[in-house]
């Protein structure tokens, strides 16, 4: 009915005393119905004041949202990839022989066998014959031709080389051994000494091999005869090691 308060037309006995002050601060709006002879009691219709409550700031929740996917940084440049550069087989053709006490592993000029009559293989003959080495030396084997095969994916870099070529002469000294193994030419020094050309004149120890003797190529020596006094030279100071008490 919506009313808030209400009075009574008489007083009530043992009621509580009536309190103006209250009907004076809510100020209602009286509205007065009548029905009939009778006039019914005034009632007093209060309209209600909806209370206003202090506005409430309400607290902004965040609400977590997905991050963007991103994309991994694609670099500008990849970077190059640097390959080993390939290096070749190396060519050379290898001749062993045995003299007296030494064995010497000499490079072929053409690849092929010697001859009788080839220059370089004269200039050996007398080479040996300085020495005191008979100078018909005695062909060990075939040749030792490198690459060993024309195609194939068998290594045939400079460190097979060198293996292939000390594995073969250490295996002919075992068959006889030798006092002193002459390298001649600047691939039997390479391959079977592990020196290069500062080497030349020189006497050498390989693991393998024991003592050797590394010589400028025949060719080379025929090109510049003047060589051939620094291997004068060289054979005096070696030349005990081949020589017997009796030569």
């Amino acid at each position: 009915m919506q009313v808030v308060n209400w009075l009574p037309r008489t007083e009530l006995p043992f009621a509580a005393p009536s309190r103006p002050e209250l009907l004076q601060a809510l100020e209602p709006d009286v509205v007065l119905e009548s029905s009939g002879e009778e006039a019914a009691p005034p009632v007093a219709v209060i309209k209600s004041v909806p209370e206003t409550r202090p506005a409430v700031e309400r607290t902004k929740v965040e609400v977590p949202r997905p991050s963007p996917v991103t994309k991994p940084t694609v670099a500008e440049e990849a970077a190059p990839v640097v390959k080993a550069p390939v290096v070749p087989p190396p060519r050379f053709a290898l001749q062993l022989l045995r003299a007296g006490r030494c064995l010497l592993l000499v490079e072929l000029p053409t690849g092929e066998r010697f001859q009788t009559r080839d220059p370089a293989y004269l200039l050996l003959k007398d080479m040996l014959r300085a020495a005191g080495l008979p100078d018909s030396p005695q062909i060990v084997g075939d040749p030792v031709r490198w690459p060993l095969l024309a195609r194939g994916t068998m290594d045939q870099g400079p460190e097979a080389a060198r293996d292939f070529v000390q594995g073969f002469v250490a295996a002919r000294l075992e068959d006889e051994p030798s006092v002193c193994v002459w390298l001649i030419g600047l691939p039997a020094v390479r391959f079977a000494g592990e020196a290069n050309a500062e080497a030349w004149y020189r006497e050498l120890q390989v693991e393998s091999l024991g003592s050797v003797w590394a010589l400028p190529g025949l060719e080379l020596l025929m090109e510049e005869p003047q060589r051939k006094a620094d291997v004068w030279q060289a054979m005096r100071r070696l030349m005990a090691r081949w020589k017997t008490t009796d030569e």
